[in-house]
């Protein structure tokens, strides 16, 4: 009887965890989530140890297939985040994890010692889920996912079979219960309505559908390449007018941002004459400029939004002018967009005829510093 019930929630373990992951990449391709993509790598090493340690501690429990399929699925996921977004150099807590994981597989390696790998690897589980943790503080959309709520009751069926599994002591199954808390925390975090199957799988208007209930602003759009590298197109019509993306990064002081940022880095924008936004790591920083663009900035009491200035058809590139936001002197760029207006090097805004500069202004599309002539008067002179 007992090995019955231990096959029966070794089935559900393996279902869940594969269902989660099938809805996290479905997810990640229709820009439902946002994963932050150091957690991804810590876990992508971390599932690898744990899957090698784990089967090293007790080659014959079961569950050992569910780590090793969590290594390969993590893996999958790590490589599409790679692919699809520039990558940054670790935090301190981050490359802290990535240290633990290391060193659980120079101990193995070294000392043949897999009971004290494998605590090594638990111990960083915590540690991995900060990043996480911290993204989902911002903004909970981000990971928004019935597949949290799918791997917390595959973690709960995990630890029942191993705690089922005769002779298996309780060090050997301490990274099942600390990934069922992790897990557990972050479906809590986003929602525990994420994994309710009316919300996110059904049959509406004709068509079946997965996941629409959870359907973001990412989603009107998708992140595709252009000849300027990535690049953001729109996945259906917009009308003139219409609030496409809201500009989320954070605000620094103009002294703190780099002078030699180019290309990927170059994710700044002035919002006031000392104040510039950062990069947010969202769908906004792949916004290309254009001498010809089918959307800008206003700024509003609410946020930062880019709208259309014009109606766009799907499947169009979404681009906005970067000297509406410009007094900077001292920056240029050579332009690469390839328009029939283009101006071949961008400048501030003062660089711009002064039809185009009240074009913008008279549509509230140029940072407010930068709406009153007599202001641009004064950076001139400066």
């Amino acid at each position: 009887m007992r090995g019955w019930m231990v096959q029966a929630w070794f089935l559900v373990a393996l279902a869940a965890s594969l269902a989660g992951y099938a809805t996290y990449l479905a997810g990640l391709r229709r820009n439902l989530v946002e994963p932050n993509r150091a957690s991804w790598l810590i876990w992508s090493a971390a599932t690898a140890v744990e899957a090698f340690t784990y089967a090293a501690v007790n080659p014959d429990g079961p569950q050992r297939w569910i780590f090793l399929f969590a290594m390969v699925a993590c893996a999958a996921i790590t490589i599409a985040l790679w692919r699809r977004s520039a990558w940054s150099l670790p935090t301190r807590t981050e490359a802290f994890c990535i240290g633990a994981s290391l060193s659980a597989l120079a101990i193995w390696a070294m000392f043949r010692d897999a009971f004290w790998a494998h605590m090594l690897v638990v111990a960083a589980v915590p540690v991995s889920f900060w990043p996480t943790w911290a993204s989902v503080a911002a903004d909970r959309n981000r990971e928004r996912s019935p597949a949290w709520g799918l791997w917390t009751v595959g973690d709960l069926a995990t630890l029942l079979v191993a705690t089922r599994t005769p002779g298996s002591p309780v060090g050997e199954y301490a990274y099942i219960l600390v990934e069922l808390v992790c897990h557990a925390s972050v479906w809590f975090l986003v929602g525990l309505a994420t994994i309710n199957p009316l919300r996110s799988i059904g049959y509406r208007n004709g068509r079946f559908f997965v996941l629409d209930a959870l359907r973001t602003p990412a989603n009107l759009f998708k992140v595709g390449e252009s000849h300027l590298g990535k690049a953001v197109f729109a996945a259906q019509p917009f009308i003139e007018g219409d609030r496409l993306i809201e500009f989320t990064g954070r605000r620094f002081r103009a002294a703190r941002v780099p002078s030699l940022t180019r290309g990927q880095s170059d994710r700044f924008v002035q919002v006031t004459p000392e104040h510039y936004m950062g990069p947010s790591g969202r769908i906004d920083d792949l916004v290309n400029h254009s001498c010809a663009p089918n959307a800008g900035l206003r700024f509003t009491d609410s946020g930062v939004y880019l709208v259309a200035i014009r109606n766009i058809a799907a499947g169009e590139e979404v681009t906005w002018d970067y000297s509406t936001t410009l007094a900077e002197s001292n920056w240029h760029m050579i332009c690469q967009c390839r328009s029939p207006d283009c101006r071949r090097v961008i400048g501030n805004f003062a660089t711009l005829t002064p039809e185009r500069q009240e074009w913008f202004r008279s549509r509230n599309l140029v940072a407010p510093y930068l709406r009153r002539k007599d202001s641009l008067s004064r950076d001139r002179a400066a």
